[in-house]
């Protein structure tokens, strides 16, 4: 089984500034970015026209290491101490499954696990220590 602990940076509308930061002081490099207004509409939660521009995800490469972050989704509260969150990469929805019923075990559920248009199986939660953790499934190809 492979899995891989990414760590996510979850910010307020300011990760295209925190990107280039990044870019300059750590000779980091894009791999991928998407804007909200680039993903697919939800007619449930409408964008207003500055949130549009908000990073919906991007991933950077330091060095060996993959970086992901986000601008946080209009109406969601952005907290300062939960900016870092570990992303949990993992090929195997079962695996998936089974790694978020066991964090889930006397935490918190951010987001059920369930498919979305970026992944097959995708989740996030607080487990029981209070640390945020995002479960993410890479489609089989």
């Amino acid at each position: 089984m492979t899995m891989r602990l990414v760590p996510y940076l979850v910010m307020d509308g300011n990760s295209k500034e925190a990107i280039q930061f990044y870019e300059q002081a750590l000779d980091a490099k894009l791999l991928f970015m998407q804007t909200f207004e680039q993903m697919p509409e939800n007619p449930d939660f409408p964008l207003s026209a500055d949130l549009k521009d908000r990073v919906g995800h991007a991933m950077l490469k330091v060095g060996e290491t993959d970086l992901m972050l986000s601008d946080t989704f209009p109406g969601q509260p952005h907290q300062t101490g939960d900016q870092v969150t570990i992303c949990i990469v993992i090929k195997d929805k079962e695996k998936s499954k089974k790694i978020y019923e066991a964090l889930k075990q006397d935490g918190q559920v951010i987001m059920e696990l369930q498919e979305t248009h970026f992944s097959p199986s995708y989740g996030s939660l607080k487990d029981k220590f209070g640390i945020t953790f995002q479960i993410f499934t890479e489609e089989q190809r």
